[in-house]
């Protein structure tokens, strides 16, 4: 009912049609159906009430075209069934004043359906707009909202690159500039939210991960050396999901570049990301040395990776699992549905 109410025909064909025009079309539409169901019923019992369906004519009339429809349909199809079925066949006579009473009382009881019916239809597009109001409102909101969060991503990357500068080379510039990826990642995963056809609040992962790929392609100085493949779905993952899968991505990749191609000049890596079973699977694979059995010289920043790996997996609902040898590394990270 509220969806016919916000139903304003002649509205929507104005200007080509006249609003009065398409408002007495609609009551005559009405006024037809009406009187045809009427004969029928006569058909099948004469003599049984003729009224009862002049108020659903001149309602639904009225909630689809106004006022003007509604009495049009209503008046008509009074006179259409005083002339043919009162006990006086075509004609206006009554045979006694009670029959005048209560054709009488007939147009009242229309008259105020069509005032009750106007009355439900102007409240509904009053409605109607107040809540396109507060949602341009909100849409205002929410473009100046990302409009400053960009600006804020983009100023505490600045920052980060710019102190990775100062620090020349060494662990320090390395730390920064893993967390400026891990900055960019997010930042990324932000701008998703509002481009595109995925649901409100939701990233399509295919362009994501395509375009954080190209990032890291591009923030690792990956010259064609090693290749940097993505191959992603189209899903709308919520934005806290998505997050955390662009920021396992981003460790993946970055420790891969840096530890699976020692001794080596070209290799190539592989992101994948689809659905399986009742999931979706994440798929990083290299084709370098494999992760090798002897333990590694102590550093400032020893398992920080892979503890971030373990943390953003079960942000994002999943399980990882690494298989490693010669003919490189894969790691599979399933997630839930």
């Amino acid at each position: 009912m509220r969806g016919i109410g916000e139903l304003d025909l002649p509205e929507r064909l104005a200007p080509a049609i006249p609003r009065w025009a398409t408002a007495i079309g609609v009551g005559l539409l009405a006024t037809a159906c009406a009187g045809s169901v009427l004969f029928l019923l006569d058909m099948l019992a004469p003599g049984g009430g003729v009224f009862p369906l002049v108020f659903p004519a001149a309602m639904i009339a009225t909630l689809f075209a106004g006022r003007l429809a509604g009495a049009t349909a209503g008046t008509l199809t009074i006179l259409f069934a005083w002339y043919y079925f009162l006990p006086l066949p075509n004609s206006f006579r009554f045979e006694t004043p009670a029959q005048a009473v209560s054709v009488a009382m007939v147009y009242i009881a229309c008259a105020i359906t069509i005032a009750l019916a106007e009355f439900f239809r102007r409240s509904v597009q009053r409605a109607t707009r107040e809540r396109d109001r507060q949602i341009a409102e909100r849409d205002l909101f929410l473009e100046e909202f990302e409009h400053r969060v960009k600006n804020n991503f983009t100023l505490v990357a600045s920052l980060l690159d710019m102190q990775r500068r100062r620090a020349g080379q060494g662990e320090t510039a390395e730390a920064l500039g893993a967390a400026l990826a891990r900055i960019e990642s997010i930042a990324r995963a932000h701008r998703h939210l509002y481009r595109g056809a995925s649901a409100p609040g939701t990233v399509d992962m295919a362009t994501y991960l395509q375009e954080l790929c190209t990032a890291l392609a591009e923030a690792l100085s990956l010259r064609g050396a090693i290749a940097l493949d993505c191959d992603a779905d189209h899903a709308a993952l919520p934005r806290d999901r998505a997050v955390s899968i662009g920021l396992v991505v981003n460790e993946l990749v970055t420790n891969a570049v840096k530890h699976a191609f020692a001794g080596r000049d070209t290799g190539a890596i592989r992101v994948g990301f689809g659905a399986h079973d009742a999931g979706w699977r994440l798929v990083v694979a290299d084709n370098g040395t494999g992760i090798s059995p002897e333990p590694r010289a102590p550093r400032g920043d020893s398992g920080l990776g892979q503890r971030l790996i373990d943390g953003f997996v079960r942000q994002a609902r999943g399980t990882v699992k690494t298989e490693s040898g010669p003919e490189g590394t894969t790691v599979t990270v399933e997630l839930e549905g």
